[in-house]
């Protein structure tokens, strides 16, 4: 079991060879870190304003940058230590802060010696006053009294070199601080040679923790901070400042280009971003938690005839014609699995042998050239005991229909497409007189029920065309099953449609829904049929 991030970054700031903090300023850079290797981030005053548009000032408020530090705790499992500026106020406010951090799994705070509000050590250094040296102790003691893990890190930050105070300033200030309980002293300077650093750290005689920030001495090599034993060094800003350069860089080309080609080799995926967002343990967690609507259902996709498109379906059945890169069948699974379906039956007839796609079950329909889509149905339903969806085998649709029938609650529910002139009146399909004409708000009623559906050319009082997508529920199932049980021995029988059955279960009394779309599915029949199938899959 790993140790507390507290404890972890404790033992950074103790260890006897050289660490390294790198900056981080929100979630996903936090997951950068600790995916490149680090043991520990820094979590950036700089950086953290940067990210929201503000200066260097205290101009966000400490509660936001609390906020960020949750997210980035939960983002990565790898210590923080916050940039704490001078603790956003007097030792209460360092008290309070203490308690806030420890909530949301910060290791630590760093804190520095200038005066609320602060202004960033790199701007006008020489001109900020520093804080009281008692006042500072102070509120370094209420710190540690106010925490309650023993390894909460306070690191004390001492702005002597930085405000022109000199050595024996900066090392009466580390003294004192360190005396006052600080775990750790960091000190800084804005010079761009570590001379007075290694003053600092030879009259200093590793007393005490000592962590560097090398932001402007950076060409000194890594090695002579190990030589003087340095505890800690932080690459302060270095993941903000080249997130901008190449945000910039970015924005210019594409503003230049007016299109994306030249940026997206440049850029990483949107894959990557997902990835790091945690997308798989959201998969995962997915499956053990979520229980979609779809999953009480079975599927029945009818899918036996061999259609009228000449050559197209000369070796196929009509469904395994190919829409763009997908057959019309898998068009029609794939939506089906998007929505949480499991099962799913397809009724087979016409070069039966063609139908090959994985995790589906297929019924044989032997008689398909002699009856109706009804016989499909009924071989189907003899294998079904929950409630099932009801899909023809040769259109094309938008996944939102399925979403409209898994959520009607209705123990029947057909979808009609309300609008006029897709395809010539004298087209024989399947056309639906209901108890209201599409409006508006018709998605939102419940009383909007099927009267009567008819076949043939279309009638030019009709409320709309069946798209062939119908739900049967538990009861409505069981009605369904009882019409084809009584019906399946008669001489009729090959000539019957479903539409008859509906018309039998309204007589019945069954309450058969109506939800009204408006175009966006194609019923495949020609080849300007395919045409439209193709315009809706791009």
């Amino acid at each position: 079991m790993n140790p507390r991030k507290t404890t972890r970054l404790k033992n950074l700031i103790l260890s006897p060879e050289l660490e390294f903090l790198m900056e981080a300023h929100s979630g996903l850079s936090a997951k950068i870190v600790e995916e490149a290797g680090f043991k520990g981030i820094w979590g950036s005053g700089l950086a953290l304003s940067a990210s929201l548009g503000v200066r260097d000032n205290n101009e966000a408020s400490w509660t936001q940058v609390l906020e960020m530090m949750e997210f980035m705790s939960d983002a990565a499992s790898i210590p923080i230590l916050l940039d704490g500026d001078t603790g956003y106020g007097n030792f209460n406010n360092m008290m309070r802060l203490v308690k806030k951090l420890e909530q949301r799994g910060v290791a630590g705070v760093c804190i520095e010696d200038k005066l609320f509000p602060k202004t960033n050590s790199f701007l006008r250094g020489t001109a900020q006053p520093l804080a009281d040296i008692d006042e500072f102790c102070g509120k370094i003691k209420a710190g540690k009294d106010a925490q309650t893990d023993e390894d909460f890190v306070i690191v004390a930050r001492v702005e002597a070199l930085i405000a022109g105070w000199g050595l024996k300033e900066a090392l009466c200030r580390a003294e004192a601080y360190r005396q006052a309980g600080a775990d750790a002293v960091l000190i800084h300077s804005k010079k761009s040679t570590p001379d007075e650093i290694f003053a600092f750290l030879k009259e200093w005689a590793d007393r005490h923790p000592v962590v560097l920030v090398p932001t402007k001495y950076y060409t000194t090599p890594t090695e002579e901070f190990r030589k003087r034993k340095v505890s800690c060094v932080i690459w302060a800003n270095h993941l903000v400042r080249g997130s901008i350069a190449k945000m910039q860089e970015v924005a210019r080309q594409v503003f230049q280009d007016r299109n994306l080609l030249s940026a997206e080799d440049k850029i990483v995926p949107v894959g990557e971003i997902f990835r790091l967002q945690g997308d798989e343990e959201l998969k995962e967690a997915e499956k053990k938690y979520l229980t979609t609507k779809g999953g009480e259902y079975t599927a029945v996709i009818l899918a036996a005839s061999q259609g009228s498109l000449g050559r197209l379906t000369e070796h196929i059945p009509k469904a395994m014609l190919r829409v763009g890169q997908k057959s019309i069948l898998e068009h029609s699974v794939d939506a089906l699995r998007t929505k949480g379906v499991k099962r799913i039956l397809v009724v087979a007839g016409y070069k039966r042998e063609a139908v090959r796609l994985p995790d589906i079950e297929v019924v044989d329909n032997p008689d398909y050239a002699a009856t109706t889509e009804l016989d499909s149905l009924a071989r189907a339903l003899d294998r079904v005991e929950t409630g099932c969806l009801v899909l023809f085998g040769d259109i094309v649709y938008r996944k939102y229909f399925l979403d409209i029938l898994l959520n009607t609650p209705a123990e029947v529910t057909l979808i009609v497409d309300s609008s006029t002139g897709r395809v010539p009146d004298d087209d024989a399909n399947y056309y639906i007189y209901a108890s209201k004409p599409d409006h508006s708000s018709a998605l939102f009623e419940d009383d909007i029920v099927l009267r009567r559906a008819v076949y043939g050319p279309r009638p030019p009082d009709c409320q709309g065309e069946w798209t062939g997508l119908l739900k049967l529920e538990t009861s409505g199932l069981a009605e369904a099953k009882a019409y084809l049980k009584a019906h399946r021995p008669s001489r009729e029988w090959s000539r019957l449609r479903i539409i008859d059955m509906l018309n039998v279960l309204v007589d019945r009394g069954v309450s058969v829904r109506v939800q009204y779309v408006t175009g966006n599915w194609a019923d495949v029949n020609t080849l300007a049929d395919l045409h439209s199938a193709e315009q809706l899959e791009r």
